[in-house]
């Protein structure tokens, strides 16, 4: 082979020497007639150094590759020096017999290519057994999911496990309308879900409260949104107590709210169906003293947000500002407490995401804005400019839902949802 013969630059000289004497034999054997010693057929005998030379050449050109043909001799396509006629006769297979006598005719010489130089046949390739093949049945099975427990799944994350999607506000998206009172009653009210439901209530779960008049007791229940758009509870809850203005929230099986004309918060058991906690906000204005920039007695506003319960008002200590306040959502005890530099009566409404307060800049202008952010983990507010749009212009409850991963409001009569994005924290 090319590779093997490289090496030896007299292989050349004997090749032609090797085709000389090739052409004598064959000339010889045309005359003779296969008489005498090198007329003998193959199973005549043979002097020994023809046989062994033979058989070094055998082998060295058993272990040519096909395509090397002639490179076996150390000759390459390119520098092939012999003609057609030649390269015929060298091509013959050394096994038969006219091949077979070439090395008689060199007598001595036939050991042209020791068997050092040979290129050793290529080791044969294992060969591929088949593993047996194993299979297993699989079974497959379908449940509908309401459209609540997909929006868990979002890049955002779950709330409440290592990843609890919490970042911060930068985009809110268009309102959609889920439902619209029928009656004057609801030209200002709350509706809201639960994030953290207690059996056997679900986040499925609608609740609605309409807040115009002095006796607002009814508490609306649905068995999902879809019921309260067309208008038919499932149940109706009268409160043991009226409650003021837009400031109620539905939390681990409990709806929260402030009693009228107090400054207090009390908590209403869904299953019991009766009040199991109340208990003062110290020094919180209600009744009109510091609402939000639209009125409605929204002296008092509970949230939720990833992290619990929260309280948001105003006292005369802090002149006017937002102050806010974590509870404990079984017995209502104030776990700590943080004063802003928003000006309650500055802005239109408010929420919590992960944390942070974020207000509204206006209740009835259609391009309103997110304003301001007040971040309790550090103490710091900043302004913001995230567009927020008023629809139907008379926007009188917001609330977040942690579970739902939107904004809840009501506006003018409408009950709406707002998509919103947060960046990673």
């Amino acid at each position: 082979c090319p590779d093997a013969a490289g090496g030896v630059p007299e292989l050349r000289a004997e090749l032609a020497a090797l085709a000389a004497r090739l052409s004598r034999l064959e000339s010889r054997e045309r005359g003779v007639g296969g008489s005498g010693p090198r007329g003998a057929e193959p199973g005549g005998a043979r002097d020994p150094q023809q046989v062994a030379a033979a058989a070094r050449l055998e082998a060295a050109a058993g272990g040519c590759r096909v395509p090397c043909r002639l490179g076996v001799l150390g000759v390459s396509p390119k520098e092939n020096h012999l003609g057609g006629r030649e390269r015929q006769r060298i091509r013959v297979p050394l096994s038969s017999s006219p091949a077979r006598r070439v090395a008689g005719a060199g007598g001595g010489r036939g050991g042209w290519l020791s068997p050092a130089h040979a290129v050793p046949a290529p080791a044969a390739a294992p060969r591929w057994e088949p593993q047996p093949l194993s299979y297993q049945e699989l079974q497959s099975e379908r449940t509908e999911v309401p459209v609540s427990r997909l929006l868990e799944e979002t890049a955002l994350g779950r709330p409440g496990k290592e990843d609890s999607g919490c970042g911060q506000l930068v985009w809110v998206g268009e309102p959609v309308v889920f439902g619209r009172a029928d009656s004057i009653a609801g030209k200002y009210g709350v509706w809201m879900k639960d994030p953290e439901p207690v059996p056997p209530f679900t986040r499925d779960n609608t609740w609605r409260v309409d807040t115009v008049g002095t006796e607002v007791r009814q508490l609306f229940q649905y068995e999902e949104a879809e019921q309260l758009a067309r208008g038919y509870p499932a149940k109706v809850h009268i409160l043991p107590r009226p409650l003021e203005s837009t400031g109620a929230v539905i939390y681990r099986g409990g709806l929260f709210f402030q009693p009228r004309h107090s400054r207090s918060v009390a908590r209403y058991d869904l299953r019991g169906e009766s009040i199991t906690a109340e208990r003062e906000i110290p020094g919180a204005g209600y009744h009109g003293q510091y609402p939000y920039s639209w009125g409605g007695y929204t002296d008092i506003d509970l949230a939720v947000d990833e992290t619990g319960l929260w309280v948001i008002y105003s006292t005369e200590k802090a002149r006017g500002a937002i102050v806010l306040s974590k509870l404990d959502p079984e017995t209502l005890e104030i776990r700590r407490t943080w004063e802003t530099n928003i000006r309650k009566r500055g802005v239109a409404n408010s929420f919590l995401i992960c944390g942070t307060l974020y207000t509204v800049s206006s209740y009835s202008a259609p391009n309103a804005t997110i304003n301001f952010a007040y971040d309790t983990a550090s103490g710091t507010s900043r302004a913001l400019s995230i567009p927020f749009e008023n629809r139907f212009r008379y926007l009188s409850m917001l609330d977040y839902n942690p579970a739902e991963r939107q904004l809840f409001a009501w506006d003018s009569f409408n009950m709406v949802t707002y998509p919103v994005r947060l960046s990673r924290a």
